[in-house]
């Protein structure tokens, strides 16, 4: 008994470690919810694309099959509902009947957010410009890092032009060291 509570409280503890899907957080729900599902075995729905249906002739190891599949599928629902917002359940088509179509449809609604936190991420970089307040150091880094988080949405920009776009964004005081640069 005491096993079937254990298990039961890992099963709860792995369902909410995956956290709830908000406009910013996909790629991180994306992953802790196939890590979950995985660990859990119950991602053949979304390894396995739907199985033939039975039919007189089916044999025990196919029923055998599509009974896992099926349990798959229906606890896959159940737990990618359970971490999606309410307000976004209504918006995904009644007509979707597997995990593997229902995740699809999440990864498109949210692929367009990528698309605009990528050009967001790219705004930023273009317009910073140093003040003077701060280390300068860390000024760069900052842009640094920005320039890193275009690279993980797939817009690589050459170290050439990152030290040019920080160079234009130092301000006259810094213009001996941009004529250095250029030499």
């Amino acid at each position: 008994m005491d096993s079937a509570i254990s298990s039961a409280s890992n099963i709860t503890a792995s369902i909410n470690s995956i956290p709830m899907l908000n406009g910013t957080n996909f790629k991180t729900w994306h992953e802790n919810l196939q890590i979950v599902l995985g660990v859990m075995d119950l991602d053949l729905a979304l390894r396995v694309s739907s199985l033939a249906p039975l039919t007189d002739e089916s044999s025990f190891d196919e029923k055998r099959d599509i009974e896992r599949w099926e349990k798959s599928n229906h606890m896959c629902l159940m737990i990618i509902k359970k971490a999606i917002p309410d307000a976004f359940k209504g918006t995904i088509s009644e007509t979707i009947k597997t995990a593997k179509e229902f995740l699809e449809e999440i990864k498109n609604r949210f692929a367009k957010n990528e698309k605009s936190e990528t050009s967001t991420l790219l705004a930023n970089l273009i317009s910073m410009r140093y003040k003077g307040n701060g280390n300068i150091r860390e000024y760069i880094m900052e842009m640094s890092h920005l320039a890193s988080k275009l690279r993980a949405h797939k817009l690589d920009l050459s170290e050439d032009l990152l030290v040019h776009l920080v160079l234009i964004s130092l301000p006259t005081q810094f213009s001996q060291f941009k004529v250095s640069y250029n030499c």
